[in-house]
């Protein structure tokens, strides 16, 4: 099998990074961009922290008043609330900069995407480092965004490289560098390890990749069952033959709101659930699109999430048949619902471009 040459490029703090670059007077103070819920005051959870915050303990998934508590003795400590419309407008701009350089393009979300330049690069390693200092020069002269770009020989050990020198780092691992890269590397460095799993590697006193190479693959599958015990076993070892594969981004568009009180009754969350409705369909028909999937998401009281969704025979932009269905959605949801609802949203996709500009009133 050929040796391929596989980049994968992380945004450094992505939302936080953009506001830096929106008012660049942020760049010396903590910053911390928060979802706000609507119950008010601090209510609601930090999406990122820029490094500077990151040093206090604050980090993505915190609560914001948790954060305030950590950053209280920083009087220029900066709260802002996500403005998801111009972080997507960024990342547009640098995937479209990525994608001309790549042989394979592959979008993972809007702050990273994988990369497979082998042929682009002729199979030549020093090709390649110059091709990534390059991407990361043009998306800095165009956007004021800085990335970490991580290269070798598959995805799992360029995403690994990519986290190994942020911010704004650069790791390439050849393919006789591999097991020497790995070696000293924390256990939790390996992509998709969970608490649970690494508490269970304390137990069994393993702190590196180095260390968990001793165990032999039997061991594993019987401590963590064969398909997660068989990825250790490789993963420890740089194997990873899943390709690059072409994948655009899924665009959807949603809304979700935190509801007054945490609730299971029909109305009330249907009264909710069609007010989003309304302002989701006046941006998808400024987006000028239709629709052919829709969904509801409800956040229970515990925070755990549930999903619905439903496949339109055709594609349709008409507000009331984005409302029945929501309202079948629910229905079905609450069917089997035990916890009350803290927040609830809706959600369109399988988008499509309305053909007809002139008959676009038949859509409503």
């Amino acid at each position: 099998m050929e040796t391929r040459i596989v980049f994968h490029i992380d945004f450094d703090y992505f939302y936080a990074q953009c506001e830096e670059i929106r008012n660049p007077d942020l760049q010396s103070k903590p910053v911390c961009v928060c979802v706000f819920s609507n119950r008010g005051g601090d209510s609601g959870a930090i999406a990122t922290a820029n490094y500077t915050a990151r040093k206090f303990g604050v980090k993505s998934g915190l609560p914001i008043s948790f954060a305030k508590k950590r950053l209280e003795d920083q009087k220029d400590a900066v709260f802002l609330p996500v403005d998801f419309d111009y972080y997507i407008g960024i990342s547009e701009k640098a995937m479209e900069i990525m994608k001309k350089h790549a042989d394979i393009f592959e979008y993972v979300g809007k702050d990273e995407a994988y990369l497979d330049v082998t042929k682009e690069v002729n199979y030549n390693w020093g090709k390649a480092e110059n091709l990534a200092f390059k991407i990361k020069k043009e998306i800095k002269k165009k956007l004021n965004l800085t990335c970490s770009i991580g290269i070798s020989p598959n995805r799992l050990i360029s995403k690994i490289a990519s986290n190994f020198q942020k911010p704004n780092g650069l790791t390439m691992v050849l393919p006789e560098k591999v097991d020497e890269f790995l070696a000293p590397l924390k256990i939790r460095d390996i992509p998709g390890i969970g608490r649970k799993t690494e508490e269970r590697f304390s137990e069994m006193n393993l702190q590196t990749i180095r260390d968990l190479k001793e165990l032999d693959v039997f061991t594993l599958n019987k401590e963590f069952g064969r398909k997660n015990g068989t990825y250790l076993f490789n993963s420890v070892r740089g194997i990873d033959n899943e390709p690059v594969k072409i994948r655009e981004p899924n665009i959807q568009y949603s809304k979700i709101v935190t509801l007054k009180k945490d609730s299971m009754e029909f109305d009330f969350l249907l009264e909710n659930l069609k007010q989003l409705c309304n302002e989701l369909h006046q941006v998808v028909f400024n987006k000028n699109k239709m629709f052919k999937s829709v969904g509801i998401q409800l956040v229970q009281s515990d925070l755990s999430n549930k999903t619905k969704s439903k496949m339109l025979k055709n594609p349709t932009l008409n507000l009331e048949e984005l409302q029945k269905n929501v309202e079948q959605l629910l229905k079905n949801a609450l069917e089997e619902q035990k916890i009350p609802i803290r927040r609830i949203g809706v959600k369109v996709s399988e988008l499509s471009e309305i053909r007809d500009q002139s008959s676009i009133t038949n859509y409503f």
